[in-house]
């Protein structure tokens, strides 16, 4: 009795901790889930409003867009920081950058593992669309996509015409950060 409650007690921490960490890895897409549906929530408001809602009380970011990829049926709600605390809740808004649909190159940046995962999928000519809290919008086009260093991106946001960049990190199915971007590269949609 004694040599098995010897084995079974290390077995138990090591299935504890192993639970435990399985726990902390779930949370983090789970927290992403509950997240964009308080977020949209909160979307939905700053619309109906036209002042920006924060989504839950202590939150240091509030929603700014809605951002639809059709082919793909999926929806993201867009921050207004694209600071890591707010990265863990959804794309964000990077700042000193155009609202998307207006003069230059908007950029929204988000997470490769959560809701820039779906970068992976997006193919040229897919349509993105664009809802902001003002209630403007705007359709685009993707044009194309690269791989660029993080401090060599070749965004301008104050370059010609209205364009839309998405960018996460590279390799997509990576584990470890790197220097290296994903750049989904869109520009206005021909039709509307």
């Amino acid at each position: 009795m004694r040599r098995r409650l010897l084995f079974l007690a290390p077995a138990a921490l090591v299935a504890a901790v192993g639970l435990g960490l399985c726990g902390q890895g779930l949370s983090i897409p789970a927290k992403a889930a509950l997240a964009q549906a308080l977020l949209e929530r909160a979307f939905d408001r700053s619309v109906a409003t036209g002042q920006p809602v924060k989504p839950w009380p202590w939150a240091d970011t509030w929603p700014v867009a809605k951002v639809t990829f059709p082919r793909l049926a999926r929806t993201v709600i867009v921050l207004d920081s694209a600071s890591g605390q707010a990265l863990a809740f959804g794309p964000g808004h990077v700042a000193g950058t155009p609202q998307a649909g207006d003069r230059g190159t908007a950029v929204y940046a988000a997470h490769r593992d959560t809701h820039f995962a779906l970068l992976g999928q997006v193919k040229t000519g897919d349509a993105i669309e664009v809802e902001r809290i003002d209630g403007r919008q705007a359709r685009f086009e993707v044009a194309g996509a690269q791989v660029v260093r993080w401090d060599a991106s070749g965004i301008d946001p104050n370059g010609p015409g209205r364009k839309l960049a998405l960018a996460t990190c590279w390799p997509l199915d990576a584990k470890a950060h790197g220097p290296l971007r994903y750049l989904v590269w869109a520009e206005p949609a021909q039709r509307w």
